[in-house]
Parts: structure tokens; sequence; C-alpha cells
């Protein structure tokens, strides 16, 4: 069988990897922080061939889109998005730490601010506690402070400070969450020039139309690639019944 078929059969596979990547990133439109994962082809040529004519395809993931998305303001005291480079870090519940953007956070049952997927939310020194029956504000340096709602205002009272950081983006790794983590594990140190914007939401900086493009494309890609199958088959064909004739 023609070789033909195994080049293809490459192209046909990763084509179909990266429409599943961009259907992603477009069923994700509307997630809060979400960054946008980006692949692009290669070719690579096939070792010990008689000549150099060949090569397959491989979809090198050359990883994250870490454009910041656009600011969304909500007026709600929980809600806060990271201005600039940054991240907010969380705790998993085996207790290691990830990062996200996501920043439309919640009060858990037992008044530990988390984000809306029900991750903790740390601070710097351990999650963060909030009492009932407070109004709660966020200063942009990750500071909580709560005011007591009750007749008799009192003075303001800090919990603690979220833990931002800012690692470099190249040793960050995107989980299957949808999280970030430091490639070579660990915790990243807290950074103070990290900022945030109360009272607003950063929302996904995946672009609708060039997804829809992309996906138009990369269906037209995997239909040229089943005719090369289809005409690697059919050359087969008729070389065998060229060869029968000649027996």
């Amino acid at each position: 069988m023609d070789r033909l078929i195994y080049t293809a059969m490459t192209g046909a596979k990763h084509i179909l990897e990266k429409q599943g990547n961009t259907a992603n990133n477009l069923a994700n439109v509307s997630t809060d922080g979400f960054r946008a994962q980006v692949d692009s082809f290669r070719a690579v040529p096939v070792l010990n061939a008689p000549l150099p004519t060949r090569s397959f395809v491989v979809d090198a993931t050359v990883g994250t889109d870490f454009r910041p998305g656009p600011i969304q303001q909500t007026g709600r005291e929980l809600d806060v998005a990271v201005q600039g480079p940054g991240w907010i870090a969380v705790q998993l519940e085996d207790g290691t730490e990830a990062y996200t953007r996501a920043g439309s956070l919640k009060l858990s049952e037992n008044g530990q601010l988390q984000t809306q997927s029900g991750k903790t939310v740390l601070g710097d020194g351990g999650p963060i506690a909030v009492p009932p029956d407070v109004s709660v504000t966020i200063a942009k340096d990750g500071t909580v402070t709560t005011i007591d709602t009750g007749f008799k205002p009192g003075a303001p009272n800090m919990l603690g400070r979220i833990k931002l950081v800012n690692p470099p983006e190249a040793d960050l790794v995107r989980g299957d969450d949808g999280l970030f983590r430091l490639k070579a594990g660990g915790e990243a140190e807290a950074d103070a020039n990290v900022v945030l914007i109360g009272g607003a939401v950063e929302g996904s900086n995946v672009n609708v139309v060039d997804a829809m493009v992309d996906m138009i494309e990369l269906a037209r890609q995997f239909e040229l690639h089943m005719n090369l199958l289809k005409n690697a088959e059919s050359n087969e064909a008729k070389a065998a019944q060229l060869l029968s004739l000649t027996g």
C-alpha cells in the first residue's frame, strides 16, 4: 500500500486534535478568566526514506494565549479582576497550589473564600475565613476587610490578603481542570506588584470570529486529507489490477 496513507493519516489525526482544542476554546468563550489554547502544525521529514519527499504532520502545541480578556464591571463585592499580569492562588483538594484568573468569588458554607468552581482562595497565611453578617471589601492589593452589618457598625477588620502571584508565563502549564500550575512543581512566591480591580471580572480572551474561521479551515483541511486517502486506495486498486493482468 502506498506510504501516502500514513502521511495523510497523520495530517487528519492532528487536524482532529486541533479541532477539539478550538471547540474547547469556543465552549469557554463565556468562562471568566479563560485563556485560549494555541496550536500550530509542523512538518517532520520521514527518516530512512530514499528521497526526502515525504513528511509527517505533527500538531505542536505552542501553549496558551496569555493576552488579557476584557474587564467587565459587575459591582459585586466579591468580584475581582486581575489588572495586567498576575494570578490568584487557589488550593486544590489534594492541598497543592494552582492559579486562576477567574475572580468571581463566593463564600462556602463554612465562610471560606472560594472561586465559583469551589476552589479555596489562598491568603498569605492560608485560606481566608469570613464571619457571618459582615460586608466584605477586597482592596487592589488583595487585602480582605469586613465591616459588621449589625445595628452598630464597628471598625474595619482585616482578615488577610489574597495571595497574588506572577510567575513567568513560560513556567506555567495548564491542567485538565483549566487551572495553571508551575511546570517544575512547588508554589510561586507572592508578588506585591499584582493589582486587583474590585467589583469586576475578567472575561475570556477567546476571539469568537477567529475561532469560527479556524473551525471552517480545519474542516476543509480534514476533507482534503480524506480525499488523499481515497486517492491512495484508488491507486492501489488500479496497480493491483495491472499486476494481475501482467501476471
